[in-house]
């Protein structure tokens, strides 16, 4: 008798946990059988904050919605990344003048932990579909001018985190024409995991502030000075590390900048025949530069020919470090694994 209310409690246990993940899962589709017809809608019905993992699904569509996902817990699975598109056409600069935050500047607006995207296009269209400048308005302009002159190439952001400490994007493209496309921003505990994603933009449009870690990606550059950048100036141990990576563009793209304390690796990465013969540089700037220039380069190659500055040098790194061992585990350290997580 004890053994078959044994294993009653048991099944009963399992069809109540089985039932519980089950409705974790949320599907979103503009046409057809879904739980929702807007990714937004389907965030707002979540829980602040969850132990399990909530799901939504979203359906192949293009969404013409802004996100703020401000629920702990989640992940965005897209049914296909390139007919799975969030768009929107947003000017940072533009937002800026009517709101005195960031808040609600990209398409994509992140401000909680535990978020995975995947299989998703995040899309601001701004500088695709604006091909001229534009006077507007701004009340909050800093110079007093009340007028600000809003270009195509101005800064434009797929992704714009706020708070978040942990963050996965996973086979996504994130695409804009200008600057700040990426912009995963937490400089003091930001840990952000990017793996075969595509980005695209004009200047330093991936950008992260803190850890962050790219493997397998592609880097198109549209316009500007710089394809990434980094802003590690809180904590002399963050870093950007970019693993497997690939980065192409318009004639004579330069490949990075910095103009807080930055630490870059790059690791088995190629560039494309017409990247300017451009290390890696510092902008002018009245930042201090406490903890010098650190930008590593390991078996990095050019296609027709490799520059001088990005030559071997991972040996003036602090520690020693093995190329083999720098992976997302090492990046992050003790405090988060994002291939367990």
């Amino acid at each position: 008798m004890k053994t078959n209310l044994s294993i009653w409690l048991m099944m009963c246990c399992f069809a109540i946990t089985a039932n519980a993940v089950a409705q974790q899962r949320i599907t979103v589709s503009l046409k057809g059988k879904a739980d929702y017809n807007s990714i937004q809608a389907a965030l707002n019905s979540l829980s602040d904050s969850s132990v399990t993992t909530r799901i939504i699904y979203i359906k192949n569509g293009t969404y013409n919605e802004k996100i703020y996902l401000e629920k702990h817990n989640v992940v965005l699975e897209g049914e296909d990344r390139d007919k799975t598109i969030i768009r929107q056409s947003i000017s940072r600069d533009e937002w800026r003048c009517l709101h005195n935050e960031d808040w609600g500047v990209a398409t994509m607006n992140v401000d909680a932990n535990d978020i995975t995207l995947k299989n998703l296009t995040v899309l601001n269209n701004y500088g695709f579909e604006n091909k001229k400048d534009k006077v507007i308005f701004c009340p909050s302009d800093t110079t007093g001018a009340q007028q600000r002159i809003i270009r195509p190439n101005s800064h434009q952001m797929a992704l714009r985190t706020m708070n978040t400490t942990r963050l996965k994007a996973i086979n996504c493209r994130f695409r804009a024409y200008a600057g700040d496309t990426v912009s995963p921003w937490n400089v003091q505990s930001g840990m952000f995991y990017f793996k075969d994603c595509i980005m695209e933009g004009g200047v330093d449009f991936y950008c992260p502030r803190g850890w962050a870690y790219a493997e397998g990606c592609t880097f198109i550059t549209h316009s500007g000075e710089a394809a990434i950048w980094h802003d590690g100036s809180k904590v002399q141990d963050s870093k950007t590390v970019l693993v497997n990576c690939s980065f192409e563009g318009i004639d004579n793209f330069k490949l990075g900048r910095y103009h807080r304390d930055a630490q870059f690796y790059l690791i088995n990465c190629s560039f494309a025949a017409n990247m300017a013969d451009k290390d890696i540089y510092l902008v002018p700037t009245t930042n201090t530069i406490r903890w010098g220039r650190r930008v590593y380069y390991f078996n990095c190659h050019r296609k027709n020919g490799d520059y001088i500055w990005f030559a071997d040098n991972l040996s003036s790194a602090n520690g020693n470090i093995d190329p083999r061992k720098i992976d997302a585990a090492w990046v992050f350290g003790n405090r988060w694994n994002p291939l367990i997580n």
